[in-house]
C-alpha cells in the first residue's frame, strides 16, 4: 500500500475496480472516479458495500469502482427490487445503484418509482445521456424535444424529467450534477453516503459516441453552455481542520447526523431553500422551461425515516437470522391454516 490512507487505514487505491471498457472519454468513466474519491474521503468499508445496476453501458461501471464490494448486476430495469431485496435481507450493508436514462425511465420506470415511494437506503445514481448506447444511440425517455440524433432524426416526444418525478414520488434526496464536475458532484455523493433514504442523483453524462454532435441537447458543448448551478458545494470531512471564508448571508450550513457539515453558498439572486419541496418543483420546471440544465442539490429531507424504520423492522438483518430464531413446521402450518 502507498499513499495516504483515511479513517478505516485504505488508500484511493483500494476503492478503484476493474478496467474501464467504456469509449475513451465516456462521462462514465468521470462518475466512477468521483465515487471512489466521495468512499475514500468518507472512509467507507468497501466489504460494507453492495453495489448494484441494470443494463447498459451505465450499468457495467459498478465494476470500475469499489473492487472490494459486493455486486450484483440485475436484468433490464430491475436494478430498484433487487436493491429493495437487499437491503431487506442486510441492512447492514450500504447499498450504491447505477442505472442509465432507458434502464430507469423505459422499462424501469414503475420499479423505479415504488422504492422512492418506500424511501430504500440507498445511493441511487442515473448515467443521463438521453440514449441507448448499447443499440446504436436510439432516443431514451429523458431525450429533450428538438434534439438531433446521429443519423439526423430529431426527437419529436417530451423528456421525463427525472428529478421532478422522484421529487414527486416522495424522494427525501434530490440532486442533479454533471459528470465532468467533480467539485460539484463528489460533495454530493459524500452528502448522499451519509443519507438516511434513498439519496437520488441525476448526472448528466454525454455519450461521445452517439450524442456528442452539432444538434444534440446532450453534447458536452450543449450541456456546458446551457448547465446553470444552483448553488456551490463544499464537504468538510468531521476530522478536518475547518477553515471557510464567506460573507454573512451568503451561506447556509447543514449539520449531518456524524457532524459534518454541508457548505452551501448561493449563486443565484433567487434563495433555495433545500427543505422546501415545492419550490424544488418551480426550480426544476423554471430552468426546463429555459432550455437549462439546473444542477446542484434541490431537496433533501434530513428527518427521512427509511423503509425499516416506516414497518419497524428488526435492527438484525434477515441474513443474520439462523435456524434457531426461525419459526418451526408446525407454527408455519398454523399461520397457513388460518388462510384456507
Amino acid at each position: 500500500m502507498s499513499g495516504e490512507t483515511n479513517r478505516v487505514g485504505l488508500n484511493k487505491t483500494d476503492y478503484v475496480g476493474a478496467k474501464s471498457t467504456l469509449c475513451v472519454g465516456c462521462g462514465h468513466d468521470s462518475i466512477t472516479s468521483h465515487i471512489i474519491t466521495a468512499f475514500y474521503q468518507s472512509s467507507v468499508d468497501p466489504y460494507k458495500v453492495s453495489k448494484l445496476s441494470g443494463i447498459g453501458c451505465s450499468s457495467k461501471t459498478p465494476a470500475y469502482f469499489l473492487g472490494r464490494s459486493h455486486g450484483f448486476n440485475s436484468i433490464h430495469g430491475r436494478m430498484a427490487p433487487v436493491a429493495t431485496g437487499v437491503h431487506l435481507a442486510n441492512s447492514s450493508q450500504q447499498l450504491i445503484g447505477v442505472s442509465g436514462d432507458g434502464d430507469t425511465a423505459s422499462i424501469g420506470l414503475g420499479s423505479f418509482a415504488h422504492m422512492l415511494r418506500r424511501n430504500i437506503p440507498m445511493i441511487y445514481i442515473v448515467e443521463n445521456n438521453g440514449v441507448y448506447g448499447l443499440t446504436k444511440g436510439q432516443f431514451s425517455a429523458t431525450a429533450e424535444s428538438g434534439s438531433k440524433a446521429k443519423s439526423g432524426l430529431i426527437n419529436s416526444f417530451q423528456g421525463i424529467d427525472l428529478c421532478t418525478l422522484a421529487l414527486e414520488m416522495g424522494c427525501t434526496f434530490v440532486a442533479r450534477s454533471f459528470s465532468g464536475d467533480a467539485k460539484q458532484m463528489v460533495p454530493l455523493l459524500n452528502l448522499a453516503i451519509r443519507h438516511r433514504g434513498t439519496a437520488f442523483i441525476d448526472v448528466i453524462s454525454p455519450c461521445v459516441t452517439f450524442a456528442n454532435h452539432e444538434g444534440s441537447t446532450r453534447s458536452f458543448d450543449a450541456v456546458k453552455s446551457h448547465n446553470v448551478h444552483l448553488q456551490e458545494l463544499g464537504f468538510v470531512q468531521p476530522q478536518q481542520e475547518i477553515k471557510v471564508q464567506y460573507e454573512e448571508g451568503t451561506t447556509q450550513q447543514v449539520e449531518l447526523h456524524d457532524g459534518s457539515r454541508l457548505i452551501l453558498r448561493k449563486l443565484l439572486s433567487a434563495e433555495h431553500d433545500i427543505a422546501n419541496r415545492d419550490l424544488a418543483f418551480a426550480r426544476l420546471n423554471e430552468a426546463r422551461n429555459k432550455g437549462e440544465f439546473l444542477t446542484g442539490l434541490f431537496y433533501w429531507d434530513k428527518d427521512s425515516r427509511p423503509l425499516g424504520e416506516q414497518l419497524a423492522l428488526p435492527a438484525r438483518p434477515l441474513s443474520a437470522v439462523g435456524e434457531e430464531s426461525r419459526p418451526s413446521r408446525e407454527a408455519l402450518g398454523k399461520i397457513l391454516s388460518r388462510f384456507e
